[in-house]
């Protein structure tokens, strides 16, 4: 019983030992690989330094301010609007067999006219100043705008025949004439005439707030 006990007791001695040796030789170790390992890690830092050097990673920084690259003054002066109202029929197929083959549309359309001066026209050389008087010679007064109104425009009636189907294009021709004869209508009442004196008024008191009050419009082509 002595002798075993005793050889456990050795046994127990050595493997103490072989622990803290083991301990001591992987301190040793760590304490020796340090230095490269620091090394190593220095050296991928730097690789990594060099890598974004060589090959950056895009970083998008919106600036705050907003650049007007162009900007285009519409120096048009509108100063008289129409508004018209105009019906128009549209019909297809017509004749003896209308109720068979025709298509037959009744449409309201509404629609805006918008006369002036465009401004732009207006030239140094248009314009002369002598003796107090102010002379300019206006651009001719036209249409600026003419639309149709889809959200007041409509179809008041319809009328298809039996044996046929609605003109898909029927529609859109009415439309297009519409807009054509509130145009006609327009300048037929004169809405050019009238955009040329209202501009002029305007111009008139215009021109004096700026210190010229004698101020005449003369309509020389050239």
């Amino acid at each position: 019983m002595k002798n075993n006990s005793f050889s456990i007791l050795i046994l127990i001695v050595i493997g103490v030992a072989a622990y803290f040796i083991v301990q001591t030789l992987r301190s040793t170790t760590q304490a020796a690989t340090a230095p490269f390992q620091a090394i190593s890690e220095q050296n991928q830092a730097m690789q990594t330094q060099v890598a974004n050097l060589l090959h950056p990673t895009p970083t998008i920084i919106p600036d705050p301010m907003t650049y007007i690259n162009e900007i285009r003054a519409l120096a048009r002066l509108e100063t008289i609007q129409y508004s018209v109202e105009k019906v128009i029929t549209g019909e297809t197929g017509g004749g003896t067999f209308q109720t068979l083959f025709g298509d037959k549309i009744l449409f309201v359309g509404h629609g805006t006219v918008i006369a002036g001066i465009d401004m732009e026209k207006l030239k140094p050389e248009n314009m002369r100043y002598e003796n107090g008087v102010l002379t300019v010679n206006l651009p001719p007064a036209e249409v600026l705008v003419a639309t149709l109104d889809n959200e007041k425009s409509y179809v008041y009636d319809r009328q298809t025949g039996v044996l046929t189907k609605p003109d898909p294009n029927l529609e859109t021709l009415v439309r297009q004439r519409a807009e054509e004869e509130i145009l006609k209508a327009a300048i037929e009442d004169g809405i050019l005439e009238q955009a040329k004196v209202n501009a002029e008024s305007y111009l008139t008191r215009f021109f004096a707030a700026l210190g010229f009050p004698n101020t005449i419009f003369v309509n020389d082509p050239g």
